[in-house]
């Protein structure tokens, strides 16, 4: 049995989107307010394109790794196909590189706390044995 790719559609309401994604109404709009995604209106009705989802599937990953909006919206506004994305894949690799310096620190504190507090407990426990 083969499957084939199907392309979503040319046009999605917020409530696809937040389907698709999990995410809520209000997160949506939330990124429309912060000029990340801009959707199509039709009266009341947001209708977002394949350009609005794709950029929200990276806000999403941006997001899941720890980069501010900010940092996203730098990586975003790049968007240049003519020289294929160059300098947004330049700047997305520097931003990814901090990143996970700053997650590296962290795990060495995290690593810290909890052999500190190992330390402690077989302390507490060899106390409370007496």
């Amino acid at each position: 049995m083969t499957t084939s790719l199907r392309r979503p559609p040319t046009l999605l309401t917020i409530g696809q989107l937040c389907r698709e994604f999990e995410v809520t109404p209000r997160t949506l709009r939330y990124y429309e307010e912060q000029g990340l995604l801009s959707p199509e209106r039709r009266d009341q009705q947001r209708l977002y394109s394949r350009r609005d989802r794709a950029r929200l599937q990276l806000i999403l990953r941006g997001r899941r790794v720890g980069l501010s909006l900010a940092q996203i919206r730098e990586v975003l506004d790049l968007h240049n196909p003519a020289d294929q994305d160059a300098a947004q894949n330049a700047l997305a690799l520097r931003a990814f590189q901090q990143r996970i310096t700053a997650l590296e620190q962290q795990r060495e504190e995290v690593v810290g706390a909890i052999e500190t507090l190992e330390a402690a407990c077989a302390r507490l426990e060899a106390h409370l044995q007496h």
